[in-house]
């Protein structure tokens, strides 16, 4: 009796849903091709070669950093398999540099004909109204302030690094920003309270890991680690914001927060709900604790995947399109 060996596709292993899948990836100097059926990146050791499996039916995002390259071939396989591909910096971090330009993240979404439009029906309802816009960046925002309040004070593994927050102050400043949220008038009143906010949370960050003195600098953040760090962190939460939006089919430009002329505001809208929950902590213990890149990285993976980050994004689009496109 003769036997076969049998060939597979990526489309064949498309059985773990986007929200349940756990791998999320950055890569440098490496190639990025396919060997025997399987997609795999190649490292050099001295004058051998090694692979390394990519196991895309579990994996959500593939962030492509410096000296990157990958194959035709491979990008055709990961597409099958529905996997979000970025093209980034060093370290995670979004900067391409064409002269004096600086470009955002380039994401490569996978082609499908099938996504559904049940959402995208619903978000377009609502999203041409300028108070039913803003409406559904106060559900978003109120959405954001509920995860950190959980994150911050109920999360083992910060607790476990010494993420020491005063809960009485952590909840004056959330409520306080709450109120603020539903008085809001118009777009540009919430992008003031959240930068408000943003600062008050990264003071409490580092007074909560003894920390010093911090401002945020933002693109070329200098020696600061914790400034380095929650850029590289940010950029895995815009993985999976790119990877929620794709699997709702939401387009990336119907932003709701941060800008309807904005290419990617979606995406940002999106990565927000986790951001300074996940992200802005882990960068200040990561920082006090000399952590190296690819171990916060680590870090920040393992807790996006505890707490469930990808479902929770999805959860929240999912509910404002169902929620403001009736209210349309």
């Amino acid at each position: 009796m003769s036997t076969q060996k049998k060939s597979f596709s990526p489309s064949d292993l498309k059985t773990i849903l986007h929200s349940k899948r756990a791998n999320l990836y950055y890569l440098e100097h490496c190639r990025v091709l396919v060997n025997g059926g399987r997609v795999e990146y190649v490292t050099d050791a001295g004058k051998q070669s090694l692979y390394w499996n990519i196991p895309i039916a579990n994996t959500t995002t593939l962030l492509l950093g410096t000296g990157t390259s990958v194959t035709q071939a491979a990008m055709r396989e990961l597409a099958k398999a529905g996997v979000m591909v970025g093209f980034c910096g060093g370290g995670g971090t979004p900067l391409f540099t064409a002269g004096e330009r600086e470009l955002e993240i380039d994401w490569q979404s996978p082609q499908s004909e099938y996504r559904p439009t049940e959402y995208l029906q619903w978000w377009v309802k609502f999203w041409f109204d300028e108070d039913k816009r803003l409406a559904a960046a106060k559900q978003l925002q109120q959405a954001r302030l509920g995860r950190i309040r959980q994150q911050w004070l109920d999360s083992r593994p910060l607790r476990d690094a010494g993420f020491d927050v005063d809960a009485a102050k952590l909840d004056a400043l959330l409520e306080g920003s709450i109120s603020a949220l539903a008085h809001a008038p118009d777009h540009g009143s919430l992008l003031t309270e959240e930068a408000r906010l943003s600062k008050q949370l990264f003071r409490i960050a580092a007074q909560a890991t003894r920390y010093g003195d911090f401002t945020r600098a933002k693109r070329g953040s200098g020696n600061d680690p914790a400034n380095r760090y929650l850029d590289h962190g940010n950029y895995l939460a815009y993985g999976l914001g790119a990877t929620a939006t794709w699997v709702l089919g939401l387009p990336h430009g119907l932003a709701i927060l941060h800008g309807k002329t904005r290419r990617g505001g979606l995406v940002f809208d999106a990565a927000d709900l986790v951001k300074d929950a996940i992200i802005l902590p882990q960068a200040f213990i990561s920082a006090m604790r000399g952590d190296d890149e690819q171990t916060f990285r680590q870090q920040c993976i393992s807790q996006l995947t505890r707490s469930e980050a990808l479902d929770f994004m999805i959860d929240q689009l999912k509910a404002i399109a169902e929620q403001q496109g009736r209210a349309a």
